[in-house]
């Protein structure tokens, strides 16, 4: 089992930045992936961006040149940097492990873009 908790999420003006963290309860491993997901009201979860077990990244067509992952395995972390945000960024943002087959997910952490 893998715990993981979400943080830095808030309420922040178009055009701003956030960095989201999330740390996972026990060593996690970098041959498996880890990234962010997010739901927007009314709207399904979808992939924002993933940290890939080959070291490589990938990202939402809708994030690309804005968003940036990168994780830290010897602290269990994953970030992910956020720039230029627009109002339909707005959503929860969730932090999914996945190892042996398993899925983990965080609780997520809410992320407003309004002026």
């Amino acid at each position: 089992q893998v715990q993981l908790v979400e943080s830095g999420g808030g309420l922040v003006q178009p055009g701003g930045s956030l960095r989201l963290s999330c740390v996972a309860s026990r060593i996690i491993f970098s041959g498996y992936a880890m990234g962010w997901y997010r739901q927007a009201p009314g709207k399904q979860r979808e992939l924002v961006a993933v940290a890939t077990s080959a070291s490589g990244s990938i990202y939402a067509d809708a994030v690309k040149g804005r968003f940036t992952i990168s994780r830290d395995n010897a602290k269990n972390m994953v970030y992910l940097q956020m720039n230029s945000l627009k109002p339909e960024d707005t959503a929860v943002y969730y932090c999914k492990y996945s190892e042996f087959g398993m899925d983990y997910w965080g609780k997520g952490t809410l992320v407003t873009v309004s002026s």
